[in-house]
């Protein structure tokens, strides 16, 4: 059985950026888990074949269009889990939407939580580092086109790694 996870990447150069603040947090997933906005968290892909679930994603993508996505402030789900987060002030409506589509197809995932889009900046550190990280990036802003979604496999070194790229509004695959 595989894991995989759908998410929009953070392109450079502020993908690293906040790559290097959740590193900074000692967030021990930092180096493992690219920066990202999720629409289908990890998963595991036993009820299909990855095969027709990439056909799937790639309908998904192109019923949809390139839009703009903000990156503004902080917030956080504490007290029900240890997070903080840049938050999405642009694009959560097109979020909402490819979360649902991604999630409508052969592969089913409940979720634990309601979706909210979001870049994780900080998990499962102690609570000092995760305020410290959400005082640090209160006032980050950035702005982006999204032009694509990624699909990501779980390795058995517990690294996700990108291993498909879906263009909005195109009828192939892009190619990493």
């Amino acid at each position: 059985m595989i894991t995989i996870g759908v998410s929009i990447p953070v392109p450079a150069p502020y993908g690293e950026q906040l790559q290097d603040a959740r590193r900074r947090s000692g967030d021990p997933l930092a180096d493992a888990v690219p920066t990202h906005v999720t629409l289908m968290p990890p998963t595991d892909l036993a009820q299909v074949g990855q095969p027709e679930f990439t056909e799937h994603l790639r309908a998904v993508a192109a019923a949809a269009e390139p839009f703009r996505m903000t990156l503004q402030g902080t917030g956080t789900f504490r007290p029900i889990s240890p997070v903080v987060f840049v938050a999405v002030a642009e694009g959560i409506g097109m979020c909402e939407r490819l979360e649902q589509a991604v999630r409508s197809g052969p592969v089913r995932r409940d979720l634990e939580f309601p979706y909210h889009p979001h870049v994780t900046v900080a998990q499962a550190v102690a609570d000092d580092a995760l305020d410290r990280t959400f005082e640090e990036l209160a006032g980050y802003r950035c702005q982006f086109e999204v032009s694509a979604f990624d699909l990501y496999l779980h390795g058995e070194d517990r690294v996700w790694r990108p291993i498909d790229r879906f263009g909005l509004g195109l009828n192939d695959t892009v190619t990493n």
